[in-house]
Formats: C-alpha cells, structure tokens, sequence
C-alpha cells in the first residue's frame, strides 16, 4: 500500500492499491440526488477520478474548482470528484461554487470507492487524496496518492494523463 500521512501521522489505507496497467476496480457511489453511480455508468469514456477527504476544505475547494477549470481544455474527459462528504453537502457546495464541469459523488454509504482503489483512511474514515486516471477500455492509465493527504496533487501530471488517454 502507498504510504500516506494526514497532517504529519502517518494513516493506514483500507482496500487495495491501484496500479497503472490495472482494470479499473468497479465502485457504487451515491450521486447528489442519491442515486447509484458506478464506473460502468460512465464505460467507455476517459475518466479522471479525484479522491479527497472533504470539499469544505482549502485544499480540496482548490483541486476540485481547478479540475473544473481545466474540463473544457480536456475535451471528452468525464471528471470525477469523490469524497465522503453527503450528497447534500456535495450538492450545496457545488452550487455555492458554480461547479458544473466536475461530478461531485458520495463514498459515505460503505467506502466502496475507498477500498477498491485502497485511499479509505481507517483512522478518519475519509478518502486520502489521490488521483487516477481510467482510459475508455477501463485501464488505469495514471496513478497519484498523494503522500501527504493534506498537500495538492501535481495537477499538470494528472490533467497531461487525461489528455493522453484514450
């Protein structure tokens, strides 16, 4: 597993580490008028999945608002943030924030997310931050944990994936 610190402590990940060149691990989320989303809701697209711990948080607002900044710039991408926050929350922040470019999704129910891509934080029962990237056949073409959760992802690396990926 990656080893990750949250604010200095080191945590311990629950689930399994993704890898680049790995079958994208299918997840049940919840969107935020509560229905199912799953990565199969979204085959055959190129998707970029950002994990964070919370979006009432700076650095998570930062990640998300610039993800939604940058979705125009990557054409047919299918950008996904997800965090355990609850779906109204979600819905509230995005509205409060003009995020229309990013879908905002839910782990809370059962960190189904957070154990199959190993970035559910035992100690918190948050996500850690990490970014992947899925190309269009379900293949894990980029892989982020970011090693301190409370620290931004290399943007550039990430949203360079997403345009490559096919």
């Amino acid at each position: 597993m990656a080893n990750v610190t949250f604010k200095g402590n080191p945590v311990t990940l629950l689930g399994n580490e993704v890898k680049v060149g790995d079958k994208a691990p299918n997840f049940s989320v919840l969107a935020n008028d509560l229905s199912p989303v799953t990565l199969e809701n979204t085959k055959g697209q190129v998707r970029l999945i950002s994990a964070v711990p919370s979006l009432d948080t700076g650095v998570c607002d930062a990640e998300t608002r610039r993800f939604n900044e940058e979705a125009n710039s990557l054409g047919d991408v299918k950008i996904l943030t997800i965090s355990v926050d609850l779906p109204f929350a979600q819905k509230r922040w995005c509205g409060a924030n003009g995020i229309e470019n990013v879908q905002t999704l839910s782990d809370h129910r059962d960190l189904s997310f957070g154990e199959a891509y190993g970035v559910a934080i035992q100690e918190l029962r948050l996500l850690t931050r990490a970014v992947f990237v899925v190309d269009s056949t379900d293949t894990v073409t980029y892989v982020e944990y970011v090693s301190e959760a409370t620290n931004h992802p290399n943007y550039e690396a990430a949203l360079e994936a997403a345009r490559n990926a096919k």
